[in-house]
């Protein structure tokens, strides 16, 4: 048997009970759509939605400016300005956490942690009007301007003003940023 098998047997073994524990803490599987609503949940004030299956959003914003309004949290490793859009059922916002800013390319041979370099929040009708604008179709991914991204940050640049974090919620984000230096 190649030592390379075994190795990743062990490694997915450590992994299973590292997401074992994750899954047992945010009572849901430990996938990154999971992991990045209980997030957002906790640092956004959000209240989910008790079923993970809700067509166009995750849960409502439960205080604040945003109040009422639904929203579809996604969590991706890295910033590429791809974002999955459903326009069939559009939620009243997207909130967007995300790695490291990087442009589409090969995932062979990189590593793509679960880490939060950037919030993002993007009021999902407009956005969806100024990607039609431009010709994009809309979908699993749909390609955003980079412009889009940085007028919809709430962190760690607050260039969006429909929000403003306090401390506690931005200490809380800064616990994920990258310590792998990925």
């Amino acid at each position: 048997m190649q030592a390379s098998i075994r190795t990743l047997a062990d490694l997915l073994n450590e992994r299973n009970l590292l997401d074992e524990r994750i899954a047992q803490l945010i009572g849901r599987p430990a996938s990154p759509g999971h992991i990045g609503e209980y997030i957002a949940a906790a640092v956004f004030r959000i209240d989910l939605f008790p079923s993970a299956t809700h067509k166009a959003a995750d849960g409502v914003f439960r205080e604040g400016p945003l109040q009422g309004k639904s929203v579809n949290v996604k969590l991706y490793g890295k910033q590429e300005g791809i974002l999955d859009i459903r326009p069939d059922a559009l939620p009243d916002f997207y909130l967007v956490l995300s790695g490291p800013r990087s442009q589409p390319t090969s995932s062979r041979g990189s590593i793509r942690p679960l880490t939060i370099q950037h919030a993002y929040l993007f009021d999902s009708a407009e956005l969806a009007s100024l990607l039609k604008a431009r010709g994009t179709n809309l979908g699993p991914a749909s390609s955003v301007p980079q412009a889009l991204w940085e007028t919809a940050e709430v962190w760690p640049s607050a260039t969006n003003s429909r929000i403003h974090l306090d401390r506690d919620q931005t200490e809380a984000l800064g616990l994920f940023s990258s310590r792998t230096g990925a």
